[in-house]
């Protein structure tokens, strides 16, 4: 059962400049408990009730000055186009809004999937506001925090990072990621050879409100080495430092 359990001294005031989000929901009950929840924190936010509707709604904020989304709050089972071609569209289209999965699926397989088509988070049915609030909140930290000033280049060795473009070459071959290996490998590159732990992954990546374990961690370690190693059993690039976490080269 979803409860919408937010104590009022968690209510921010009025904020100068909100965040606008879209919710992407068919049911109006939880859609409206989602908007009641955004708004009580300051938030602006649209909806749509379906996947072509939402579309057409960032298509209209990209094409104007004057609104453009923070992020999506998306639920996988929708009529016309679902959520996860949705997401997966626009991360082919180089969108790079954050996305919080909504979804009655739990189980690893599926929680997996919305990761891959380039979700940044995901969170199952029944859940409770306060919990959606959190991961929202997270969301658009991370997102403050990687649009400030970056080079514009960043290198090690045979990796080219373009931070504005978010794009990636390996020995002059461009190489696919998703959002989350893309700002790990943004943040490695950022500062070579430091060791990272996995707390201090989670902490800078998903944030202080993420509530899974550290196994996420790894998982994303061995798809990123996947991608950009010759041996990824051998990587060269991103080392694993015994008993303390990660470091680049």
């Amino acid at each position: 059962m979803l409860s919408l359990d937010i104590p009022k001294s968690a209510i921010q005031p009025e904020l100068a400049n909100p965040p606008y989000i879209l919710v992407v929901e068919d049911e109006d009950l939880i859609r409206e408990m989602i908007v009641l929840a955004l708004k009580e924190q300051g938030y602006e936010v649209v909806t749509a009730i379906d996947g072509r509707t939402a579309l057409n709604l960032l298509q209209e904020a990209e094409s104007t000055s004057n609104m453009s989304f923070d992020l999506i709050v998306l639920d996988l089972m929708l009529p016309q186009v679902n959520g996860l071609d949705l997401c997966r569209l626009l991360r082919y289209q180089g969108n790079i809004i954050p996305i919080l999965i909504l979804s009655a699926k739990a189980s690893e397989t599926d929680r997996v999937l919305g990761l891959e088509v380039g979700a940044d988070d995901y969170l199952t049915k029944p859940f409770s506001m306060r919990e959606l609030v959190a991961r929202c909140r997270a969301l658009l930290r991370r997102q403050n925090f990687s649009t400030t000033p970056q080079p514009s280049i960043l290198q090690f060795q045979d990796v080219t990072l373009f931070p504005e473009e978010c794009r990636v070459m390996v020995k002059e071959k461009e190489v696919s990621l998703s959002p989350k290996e893309f700002r790990i490998l943004e943040l490695f590159m950022s500062h070579p050879r430091r060791v990272w732990s996995r707390e201090q992954l989670i902490d800078r990546i998903w944030g202080l409100d993420f509530l899974g374990d550290t196994k996420t961690v790894d998982v994303h370690i061995r798809w990123l080495r996947e991608k950009l190693e010759e041996d990824p059993s051998k990587p060269k690039y991103i080392i694993t430092v015994r008993g303390f976490g990660y470091r680049l080269g």
